[in-house]
């Protein structure tokens, strides 16, 4: 008989957090190393500057993991010295998530009719065009950019570039 773990894993969760960094040299890899040190994974990074002076840096990270997981990384983020702020957007309530991604498809014929179509339905713009090829802006949600590269890996995807998630809570007041 096999016997069940003491405390069994918890199910992964899928979590954004927003960091309010200084903008300086190594910063990006002190937050980086935190998680690879640990063993965390980080699905989407982002960095923009947020300040008129460009001394303060955002840092928007999608993460993955146990609940247990997700607190810790949040506790050992927030310790960091050069961070003003950590906030779980996931778990603030209602935010705004949107990725960019650059989609090269080639194809002649019915594959390429069938290219502008599935661009037109998921409001996709061609930004480049040739004689055998598009390449595709779409954004949104991570969601539906996932589904429109399913999509054209059946009609002859060639290349793709992400930005990575884009995140901020709704409302009139900054966290």
């Amino acid at each position: 008989m096999a016997t069940k773990p003491l405390f069994p894993e918890a199910p992964a969760e899928r979590h954004t957090l927003s960091v309010v960094v200084d903008n300086e040299a190594g910063v990006l890899g002190r937050i980086t190393g935190l998680f690879s040190a640990r063993g965390y994974n980080i699905e989407s990074l982002t960095v923009a500057d947020v300040s008129p002076d460009h001394a303060v840096s955002r840092i928007t990270i999608v993460t993955t993991g146990p609940r247990r997981v997700i607190d810790q990384i949040h506790a050992q983020l927030e310790r960091l010295v050069p961070v003003h702020s950590v906030t779980d957007l996931t778990e603030a309530g209602p935010h705004v998530e949107r990725e960019l991604a650059l989609v090269k498809v080639a194809g002649r014929g019915e594959a390429r009719v069938e290219a502008l179509r599935l661009a037109d339905i998921f409001r996709a713009r061609p930004v480049d065009t040739t004689t055998s090829s598009f390449i595709f802006e779409i954004s949104g949600s991570t969601q539906k950019v996932d589904q429109f590269i399913a999509l054209m890996r059946e009609v002859g995807l060639v290349e793709v570039a992400r930005t990575g998630v884009a995140a901020m809570a709704r409302g009139s007041t900054a966290l």
